[in-house]
């Protein structure tokens, strides 16, 4: 994955509309990939984009004792590995796996993946890369 991404900080009611919309799934959710239209040729230079509530940023910062500003760098990390083709609902770990060593490399907190209370292939909340295009 090469390009720009695109960031959007909003709301739960704004994830939570963007998440029944591009995944028809009736809930809010922390972070959303969205990545461009034509993997590998992107001629205005962007990868992707993402979309964070600051709802749930918050209330896991506040949760977890760490800053905001250090929940959205979790959640950019996690939504960037979106864009790069990971899916950890089923790459057998190899997601959490990137996730861990980059979040090391850049001095973060546990990340989404590891801290979900349950070790599944299914994260805790919607955070997996909606396709922007419908398929069958």
């Amino acid at each position: 994955m090469r390009g720009a991404v695109n960031i959007l900080l909003t709301g739960s009611a704004h994830l939570r509309a963007l998440n029944r919309r591009f995944r028809d799934k009736d809930m809010a959710t922390d972070v959303l990939s969205f990545p461009s239209l034509e993997p590998g040729r992107n001629p205005a230079g962007v990868a992707g984009e993402l979309a964070i509530s600051l709802d749930i940023a918050r209330d896991n910062a506040n949760h977890l004792g760490h800053s905001v500003a250090e929940e959205v760098k979790i959640l950019v990390l996690h939504g960037i590995l979106h864009l790069a083709g990971f899916d950890h609902e089923r790459d057998n770990g190899e997601m959490a796996r990137e996730e861990a060593r980059l979040r090391k490399k850049l001095k973060l907190n546990p990340g989404l993946i590891e801290r979900s209370p349950v070790r599944s292939s299914r994260p805790k909340r919607g955070s997996a890369a909606p396709s922007r295009r419908r398929t069958a």
